[in-house]
């Protein structure tokens, strides 16, 4: 039904008004939405647990300090929000010319994987500061010694003069704008630069819409939708730096890191065997006729397991008045066939259909633009070569060979 509904509203876009594109929106976030883009945004939330001083370590590390753990999850929330909420205004009044393309999400994808796992390696930083101070100088006592000894008053230093006033460190503008505050609300607004694959489909729709408000509350329903799983994991995830699980989220954050890189390089094409970004080496790309065209596919059941390079099987394609038509589900699994040979000098399209949630694969990148499924791609006659499509998010990719 969901999946239905975004198709309708690209198709009449006039006539969603801007609450049904609100409704459209939440209901993508929550149904679609929540696991996908979880694991490519999620990432970032680790960094509302980095960075800080703590009141025991001597400004070493810790959780941020002076926002409780509900506010910094609250402001990330907020930035998340905003920026999402802008780029459904663009999108509304400019259309596509304001969506990133796959080989910048690609680059920016890798950036943020590296800047999560920095977040990870500064979280055994704070486990070690969580290290017990001798002489009894633990968390929980007074700095100055007066709780169980008696011997120094709380504004007393321990030779018995009064502590300077003036020892906090001058704030700079960069430390300003790296404060708790501002870094959570910037790290929410970094996500739009992350799309998952349901958030390119609902900044297609978004596009459709025409109109500033429309884009705005297609946009907003979608964060709204996605905001509680969002929420969870925060707290999470700061609860859990506060505690000795501190280096187990760290190990999470490089993992997590980790894969958001690959993902980027996999999406790229700048792995070695991911097919590389250009279809065929070697061959120019034809001009395809006309943009991709959105048809109502239907539901169906495929064979499961991943498909992530050309080593299984090699579907065919089927030739009809002059064209040759190749068939490709999206499953959740992958892309099933994952790997088709065609004739080159033939004109070709293919018809990508949906085997029922696919997740990310749900939008797919092919000769340099995202295509929402399903869909029906024309790619003209190609000379002999490879051409390479992947999900939004760089996991699972197929291939077409032309001979």
């Amino acid at each position: 039904m969901l999946r239905g509904d975004l198709e309708w509203y690209r198709r009449h876009p006039l006539s969603a008004g801007a609450a049904t594109l609100f409704a459209g929106g939440l209901a993508a976030g929550l149904v679609a939405g929540t696991t996908s883009c979880a694991a490519v945004q999620g990432g970032l939330l680790t960094g509302l647990s980095s960075g800080g001083r703590s009141a025991c370590s001597g400004g070493r590390g810790g959780l941020a300090a002076g926002l409780s753990s509900p506010a910094a999850v609250a402001l990330f929330l907020a930035g998340r929000s905003g920026s999402h909420v802008a780029a459904g205004i663009l999108l509304g009044l400019v259309g596509s010319a304001v969506q990133l393309g796959p080989q910048l999400r690609a680059a920016l994808l890798v950036v943020a994987g590296i800047v999560v796992m920095i977040f990870g390696i500064r979280t055994f930083g704070r486990e070690r500061d969580r290290e017990p101070e001798p002489d009894g100088h633990e968390c929980g006592q007074a700095q100055g010694c007066g709780g169980s000894s008696g011997e120094h008053g709380p504004d007393e230093a321990a030779d018995g003069r009064a502590p300077r006033r003036d020892a906090a460190p001058r704030r700079g503008a960069f430390s300003r704008i790296t404060a708790p505050a501002p870094r959570a609300v910037a790290l929410g607004a970094a996500t739009v630069l992350l799309p998952c694959g349901v958030t390119l489909s609902t900044e297609m729709v978004a596009v459709s819409s025409g109109s500033a408000l429309g884009g705005a509350a297609v946009m907003a329903g979608f964060v709204a939708g996605t905001a509680p799983a969002f929420a969870l994991l925060g707290l999470i995830l700061r609860r859990a730096a506060a505690t000795r699980l501190a280096a187990l989220a760290g190990v999470v954050a490089l993992a997590a890191g980790l894969w958001t890189v690959s993902s980027g390089l996999r999406l790229g094409g700048w792995l070695p065997g991911s097919g590389g970004p250009a279809p065929a080496v070697g061959h120019p790309v034809p001009a395809t006729d006309g943009p991709a065209e959105m048809t109502g596919g239907r539901r169906g059941t495929t064979s499961a397991g991943p498909t992530g390079a050309p080593d299984g099987p090699a579907g065919t394609a089927t030739r009809t008045g002059g064209v040759q038509r190749i068939e490709i589900w999206a499953t959740r699994d992958g892309y099933r066939p994952g790997v088709v040979t065609a004739r080159a000098g033939v004109p070709t399209e293919l018809v990508f259909r949906l085997a029922g949630d696919p997740g990310c694969n749900r939008t797919l990148t092919i000769d340099g633009r995202d295509v929402a499924l399903p869909a029906t791609v024309r790619l003209g006659a190609r000379g002999a070569g490879s051409l390479r499509y992947i999900c939004s998010m760089g996991m699972y990719m197929g291939f077409v060979h032309f001979v």
